[in-house]
């Protein structure tokens, strides 16, 4: 893509966001999006594919904090009626060597453009001073993201999952050059090979890619009948993801060179898989520790007694002694959730007292009797206590 393609592109609007969008914003949109356009949802709808491709790479920028801050920079700079490349501000007559802007002329200090050819060449595709060398340099391919959900079992004792995934990959039939098998791209005679093309104006040069090969230092006479001469097309391809054990909600897997073909020769992305957990009926978590509570009755907390309790392989015995408040939690050593090395988080058992909803005739007259039996016990005398010292 261009350099005046890039600026012109209007990435808030692909994602349907105002230009000062937090990144959860964008997130959020993207998200939404994505699973409205993406091509399993619209089989053989080209419109929707197209769109989705562009919301993707508006994404591919936007949410990357760095390149973000340099689109917002270029856009400021060139955009609405400003300086375009190959052209002068504003539809004046002044103009200027993009040579300079971009950092391929030596300025009388000998530095070039500086910090503006260094922002241009990160925000299309370089880091530093761009050139017709650049042009056709190699480029690390784009990272993607996408999601998984598994069970809460599954994310304590790691799992195995398939992944199907709708993605840009190489293309399988010209290997990525974009050529029909058979045939080989040709060196662009109008660039040398270069992707950039100079023209006077004036008393000033201008360099601007290749209307021939698109920037590209290479034609392809008889395209790739896959990919249309791009190289890369889109696929559905399933993956085979190990999440470990001791996963989080929410937490991103990262499965190397998975992500977006790279250019020109250039390393593939990664793929990030965001891992959500579904809740389980009776456990949670704290941490590394499993958390449960467990339903008692008075007269258990109160003589105390021995419960059997769940754990996510078997049961336990944990003492309770009397006397024993409601809430307590007990601490059950090595029932948690596997740590990395090795060590295991703790199951916390939260007692809670279970009251009938009913009594029948001798549970009601042996209660009121266990009440008349205690009625010297005020169980909010100390809080009485409190709210008088308060008082005075």
């Amino acid at each position: 893509m261009s350099a005046r393609d890039w600026i012109d592109k209007d990435f808030y609007g692909d994602l349907g966001v105002s230009s000062d969008a937090s990144a959860d914003e964008i997130k959020k949109a993207y998200r939404k999006l994505a699973r409205e356009l993406h091509p399993d949802a619209n089989p053989g709808d080209a419109k929707a594919e197209a769109r989705f491709k562009s919301v993707s790479q508006a994404y591919g920028v936007l949410s990357d904090a760095e390149k973000r801050k340099q689109y917002d920079e270029a856009r400021r700079l060139f955009g609405s009626g400003g300086f375009r490349p190959g052209g002068g501000f504003g539809g004046g007559t002044s103009t200027f060597d993009l040579g300079d802007l971009f950092g391929g002329a030596q300025g009388a200090g000998g530095a070039g453009a500086g910090g503006l050819g260094d922002l241009l060449g990160g925000l299309f595709g370089g880091r530093g001073r761009a050139s017709a060398a650049s042009t056709n340099r190699a480029r690390r391919g784009d990272d993607v993201e996408t999601d998984v959900r598994i069970d809460f079992v599954e994310a304590v004792k790691g799992a195995t999952v398939p992944l199907r995934l709708s993605s840009p990959s190489t293309c399988g039939t010209c290997g990525g050059n974009g050529a029909r098998p058979g045939t080989t791209p040709r060196t662009c005679p109008t660039c040398k090979g270069a992707g950039l093309v100079s023209r006077n104006q004036g008393a000033f040069a201008f360099s601007e890619p290749c209307p021939d090969c698109r920037g590209k230092g290479k034609i392809i006479d008889d395209p790739c009948p896959e990919c249309g001469g791009e190289g890369v097309s889109t696929k559905v391809r399933t993956l085979t993801v190990r999440i470990p054990a001791g996963v989080d909600d929410g937490q991103r897997i990262r499965l190397a060179g998975q992500g977006e073909p790279g250019r020109n020769g250039g390393p593939n992305g990664d793929l990030f898989v965001r891992v959500h957990v579904a809740p389980h009926a009776v456990f949670g978590r704290s941490g590394d520790d499993l958390t449960v509570t467990v339903p008692v009755t008075f007269p258990e907390l109160a003589l105390g007694t021995t419960l059997t309790v769940p754990t996510l392989d078997s049961r336990v015995n944990v003492k309770v002694h009397p006397g024993t408040a409601s809430g307590r939690i007990l601490r059950v050593r090595g029932k948690g959730i596997e740590r990395r090395d090795g060590r295991k988080g703790d199951l916390l058992v939260t007692l809670q007292v279970a009251v009938p909803a009913r009594l029948d005739g001798k549970a009601e007259e042996a209660l009121r009797a266990y009440a008349e039996a205690t009625a010297d016990h005020d169980p909010r005398a100390e809080l009485d206590e409190l709210l008088g010292k308060g008082d005075a």
